[in-house]
């Protein structure tokens, strides 16, 4: 019987094999290519975008480009309330006037993330723990204060950012403290403690304090004493990163960036939610951050929001919050806008050019992107800080040690300026100098 049942079994597979083989008519696909029945309208209009794209050729075009000015200050994330000024005027090529200490710079658990404030010829920095130092435009220190509570060692916390209004700097830290200190002599005024750490820059606007706390609260403070005016919250979240959420600030309202990816625009003087718009979304098939945080903060521009996030969003909203456009790159800082454009450094490591009325990509350049170039090491990556334009150039600050200048017709590269440490910050601008902390805990200045 077994016998009989192996023969048959046998002769099965002998008359299976002998059968020819029928090949379907049709296309033939990948079994990983999207399928549109199953992918949402968006991811169906990423890949038609994609495919679109593949023969696309970024070229140059034309652009006008407003005079530049000589400012004598710069008080608030890219340099004013709408976290951008106009046309910094800067040498085509700077070199380093001086390099002085502000304290302790980046490691393995602690980050430099404040941008330095410029105003009544001294510099304000924040080091990578909570010592603010105010430095002369000679490059000498006039003082340093440090702000880590009596209760906490300078190592338990990092982050924090800066502004300044009517001689007075404010701080935000990882310590949950909101300082105001004077701008003369570092005398601390008052200190405000929140429920959770303020890693993003405060916006300083008509004698209130705004900022947003990593918690997702946003916070309106007294500038004069220190006293809460107003507390609204934003979406949960359970993830965010060190060093944004700066609010930005026009005539009639405030606009709150939570780690959410949540966009919140507020009356300034009590707080009232007028409207929100949700930065969702992300990149299919390539990204290098899962954190959906808003790092591109708002930045207001002709009666326009421009604001992004790390997995490839950058969206345009009127002042009613009104979606205008999405573009698929990522800003991973704030943006830039002039001439009928928007540059930004995007989360792919180049530096990018849109149109500001449609978000049609213009052209990409790349900028230093993995710090190993073989594939199985690809894991760090070098920070790309900018862009800012200043000269005539659009100057984006690496952590790999250089500060490049490029053309912002084509995204030519123009202009290379070492930086000593690698940088930490953006460049800010004023009378001619440009300002940035290195990774090393340095100011530099270049001229």
């Amino acid at each position: 019987m077994k016998q009989s049942a192996g023969i048959l079994v046998s002769l099965s597979l002998l008359a299976a094999c002998s059968q020819q083989e029928y090949i379907l008519p049709g296309e033939r696909e990948d079994l990983r290519s999207p399928n549109p029945q199953t992918l949402g309208a968006e991811a169906v209009s990423q890949t038609a975008a994609a495919v679109e794209g593949a023969g696309r050729q970024d070229g140059p075009r034309p652009i006008s480009l407003p005079r530049t000015i000589n400012h004598a200050s710069w008080t608030h994330l890219g340099g004013s309330l709408t976290h951008q000024v106009q046309h910094p005027a800067l040498s085509p090529a700077p070199k380093l006037l001086f390099a002085a200490s502000i304290g302790q710079g980046n490691d393995r658990k602690h980050r430099i993330t404040a941008e330095p404030v410029v105003a009544g010829g001294r510099i304000f920095t924040l080091d990578s723990r909570a010592q603010v130092v105010a430095t002369a435009t000679s490059g000498a220190t006039v003082w340093s204060r440090d702000l880590t509570p009596p209760s906490d060692r300078s190592d338990d916390a990092s982050g924090g950012g800066l502004a300044y209004a009517n001689g007075t700097v404010f701080v935000t830290s990882g310590f949950g403290l909101v300082s105001a200190l004077d701008a003369a002599t570092g005398k601390v005024k008052w200190q405000q403690k929140m429920d959770a750490p303020g890693s993003g820059a405060p916006s300083v606007s008509g004698g209130l304090v705004y900022v947003v706390s990593r918690d997702n609260s946003a916070w309106a403070i007294d500038a004069a004493n220190g006293r809460v005016k107003w507390r609204l919250s934003g979406t949960p979240s359970q993830e965010g990163i060190v060093g944004v959420s700066s609010p930005a600030v026009t005539d009639r309202l405030v606009l709150l960036p939570f780690a959410s990816g949540e966009v919140v625009a507020a009356l300034k003087k009590g707080g009232a939610r007028t409207w929100s718009s949700l930065l969702a979304g992300e990149r299919a098939g390539r990204a290098y951050s899962l954190v959906t945080d808003i790092t591109g903060e708002p930045v207001v521009k002709d009666g326009v929001v421009y604001t992004g996030n790390p997995v490839g969003r950058t969206v345009a909203m009127d002042m009613s919050g009104e979606r205008l456009w999405t573009a698929k790159e990522g800003a991973v800082s704030p943006v830039w806008v002039t001439g009928g454009s928007v540059f930004l450094v995007s989360d792919e490591a180049q530096l990018v050019r849109l149109n500001a009325k449609t978000g049609e990509r213009i052209w990409g350049v790349p900028l230093p992107h993995y710090t190993k170039a073989k594939k199985r090491k690809r894991k760090a990556i070098y920070a790309n800080l900018g862009p800012v334009l200043a000269g005539g150039r659009l100057w984006v600050a690496s952590s790999d040690g250089v500060m490049r200048g490029f053309n912002p017709v084509n995204g030519a590269l123009v202009s290379q300026v070492a930086i000593p440490g690698g940088a930490a910050t953006r460049p800010v601008v004023v009378n001619g100098t440009a300002y940035l902390v290195a990774r090393n805990g340095k100011l530099l200045a270049l001229r």
